[in-house]
């Protein structure tokens, strides 16, 4: 999400902040190839204009060029504004879900991926919020559509209203209204038609419905890649049928991002979700401060410890800790920390969330660090006995061969392999022995499990990243600061730092 638009700005205030002194000029300057990047990601012409005039005002001040950190200030300006423009002018309210059954109405043009959204934001209801959910499709037009809907329904354990042929869609909203009621529902999700583009049949067909069902929300799904379209698709829903939100879909592939960024500004209306894959739990809520971050290659952390508690089974981590606090280590604990890696987002992911290491995900890409080469890691380990797992060293060449030709890959790929574990085998030695590892347990478990990020300081948060850069789930050290580009003072977590190393 937004990659091209964040290296752009890197690489514009990479410069900014290695200048010791700023002019007027300087900022101007660099504010210009903002502006240049900011219309290049497509965010609309007037948002853009106004951003930069804003910006400009506050960052080319006495204040600002007189500072001590001059680029950093300049930085905090556009990652203020970043904010001001993803916002709007008020916190975005939560779903409108409190009065049950409370309807909530997904509308958008087909190809959106409004079916599969409505049903991730079941799924998100049902487990995150412990609501009763009902889904209902309404898109008689579309060849299986109802069908598709009733599959997802089931896959994710959500009821779907039966179908019954020949039913216009307002029949088919007033029946999932009753049978919403007479089920006792906290919420029913209605999937409307749509059409490859906007025309009086669909919004006729959609104002029908919501006259029908009386949405608590309507729900406008966009796909992100379609850019400024997106906006004006947007545009004309609000002033036909009135919107409450918007969906952003496909906001995980290579679209440029500016939809987004000029959604709130034109249309005034919140960016609820983003849909950031295929999987039913690829969906998050948009939250402007922690999109402004990304953009600006700030990293994630809150949504770091998010992924952390979603995937970390406390008592296996606390379990692993205490060992690794011993300085015990072997390739069971090595393929259970790259599978957690995948689980969290993979390299790539992770690499995005974390503070400093954005700018260097597509390096790392080009260089083969991917999670392809996780899973060729992860079938190395398990061509290996249940004997050689628990003890590398017990392998020989002919074992080496055996091994390698099991997982269809080179002796020389489980030689770096072995190199990587056993350099992470003496990190772990080292921080047991300093009670760094015992340190780390009780930063990243607490007395009590699981900490919730939402209830934490932003320090508290800065730590609990070292703690996570340091050692997901008891993965430790990274490399030195300074080598291989990174920043001076960010970590890798272990699988990564010994993956960088092999390069």
């Amino acid at each position: 999400m937004f990659e091209s638009l964040s290296e752009r700005l890197g690489g514009v205030f990479d410069r900014l902040t290695k200048q010791g002194a700023l002019s007027e000029a300087d900022v101007v300057t660099a504010l210009r190839e903002v502006r240049v990047a900011l219309l290049e990601a497509d965010v609309s012409l007037p948002v853009a204009r106004d951003f930069i005039k804003r910006v400009t005002e506050k960052a080319t001040g006495a204040a600002v060029t007189k500072s001590i950190t001059p680029g950093q200030m300049v930085v905090k300006i556009v990652h203020d504004e970043l904010i001001r423009v993803l916002a709007g002018d008020g916190p975005a309210e939560a779903l409108k879900i409190d009065n049950p059954p409370a309807t909530i109405l997904m509308v958008g043009l087909q190809g959106s991926g409004k079916t599969t959204t409505t049903a991730k934001l079941a799924k998100r209801l049902k487990e995150k919020n412990g609501k009763k959910v009902l889904l209902a499709s309404l898109d008689t037009n579309r060849p299986a559509a109802m069908e598709q809907l009733a599959i997802l329904g089931t896959q994710i354990g959500v009821d779907t209203l039966p179908i019954v042929k020949g039913e216009t869609a307002v029949q088919i909203a007033r029946r999932a209204k009753t049978q919403a009621s007479l089920g006792g529902y906290d919420v029913l999700f209605l999937d409307t038609a749509g059409r490859l583009h906007i025309d009086e049949v669909l919004m006729d067909e959609v104002q029908a419905v919501r006259d029908i069902a009386q949405p608590r929300e309507t729900l406008l799904v966009v796909d992100g890649l379609t850019g400024q379209d997106a906006v004006n698709v947007a545009t004309e829903f609000d002033g036909k049928v009135g919107i409450t939100g918007v969906v952003l879909t496909r906001m995980d592939g290579d679209g440029r991002g500016g939809a987004a960024l000029s959604m709130r500004a034109v249309t005034g209306k919140p960016i609820r979700f983003v849909g950031l894959g295929e999987k039913m739990d690829a969906i998050e809520p948009f939250d402007p401060e922690r999109v402004a971050g990304r953009i600006l290659g700030m990293g994630d952390i809150v949504a770091l410890v998010e992924k952390a508690q979603e995937t970390f089974e406390a008592e296996q981590a606390e379990r692993m800790a205490k060992r690794f606090a011993k300085g015990l280590f072997n390739m069971n604990d090595l393929k259970m920390q790259l599978e957690q890696m995948l689980k969290m987002g993979g390299m790539q992911g992770l690499m995005g969330m974390m503070p400093g290491m954005g700018k260097m995900s597509a390096q790392a890409e080009a260089a083969g660090l991917n999670d392809k080469m996780l899973h060729h890691q992860i079938a190395l380990i398990n061509s290996m006995t249940k004997k050689e797992r628990a003890n590398p060293d017990l392998l020989q060449a002919s074992r080496k061969k055996r091994i390698a030709a099991g997982a269809g890959l080179e002796v020389s790929d489980l030689n770096r392999l072995l190199k990587q574990h056993k350099q992470m085998a003496e990190m772990m030695k080292r921080m047991g022995k300093g009670g760094m590892m015992k340190q780390m347990i009780k930063q990243f478990l607490g007395k009590g499990g699981m900490p919730d990020p939402s209830k934490m300081s932003p320090e508290e948060l800065a730590e609990m990243a070292k703690g996570m850069q340091g050692g997901l789930g008891g993965m430790g050290g990274g490399l030195p600061p300074g080598i291989g580009g990174l920043p001076r003072g960010i970590t890798l977590p272990a699988g990564l730092s010994g993956l960088m190393k092999k390069k």
